[in-house]
């Protein structure tokens, strides 16, 4: 049985699955707390699917961009899950998770996540003769900068406001196939995570890094008055 943790939002994420078909699911808003309710929610899960921590065969955790706390929180879980039991570990690119499910469209697929500042996240992949593919790698933007590399019809997803799809819709017109409001789910890791554990394409626990793509704001703590 594998383990799929994804964490990378507000709305926490985790799944079983055996084979790369999910067993079991469960998704909670998280916000910010991450750090307290992903272990207890993961042993909830587990005693609901009547599985053992023990027969968790590998990890698949998705491994950013997005939130800097809640990627620390399940990166670091996954790890140490991972180390303590000798097991298996994949890190999937969220973005990459949020484009597969639409794969079979047959169209190029950009995953747009709000970065915040006026940016975003986003990436762009393409199934091509059978093949999952990754044409552009995953890059911090903004939507003006993004559309004039849009020449075909393409499909946006992902988590971002409103605002940003109608810029989306007014910058590209019908070449924007814009899905809103898409479900983030850690079973959209199950069959990208399954695909590499198959080839042997694994990760090392002390290895693996959240991918942030910039760095966290850190601001410099005013000092005391005397």
């Amino acid at each position: 049985m594998k383990l799929a943790i994804d964490t990378a939002t507000e709305i926490a994420s985790i799944a079983l699955s055996c084979a790369g078909e999910v067993q079991a699911e469960m998704s909670w808003h998280a916000g910010r707390n991450h750090t307290v309710e992903l272990i207890p929610n993961l042993l909830h899960l587990l005693h609901q699917a009547k599985i053992e921590l023990k027969e968790i065969d590998a990890i698949i955790v998705a491994k950013g961009p997005g939130s800097f706390n809640g990627l620390r929180v399940g990166v670091g879980t996954a790890k140490g899950l991972a180390f303590a039991l000798n097991i298996p570990l994949v890190g999937i690119g969220t973005l990459e998770a949020e484009a597969f499910p639409y794969a079979k469209t047959g169209l190029p697929i950009c995953p747009v996540q709000d970065a915040g500042r006026g940016e975003i996240a986003s990436a762009l992949y393409q199934l091509q003769k059978g093949k999952w593919r990754r044409l552009i790698a995953e890059h911090i933007t903004t939507v003006e900068e993004l559309c004039p590399k849009i020449v075909s019809r393409t499909l946006f997803c992902g988590r971002f406001s409103p605002h940003i799809a109608q810029q989306i819709e007014e910058h590209l017109g019908k070449r924007a196939v814009v899905l809103k409001g898409t479900i983030r789910r850690a079973g959209f890791l199950t069959e990208l995570g399954w695909s590499r554990l198959k080839k042997g394409d694994v990760d090392h626990p002390t290895t693996l890094q959240p991918l942030y793509l910039r760095r966290p704001a850190i601001t410099t703590p005013k000092r005391e008055k005397r």
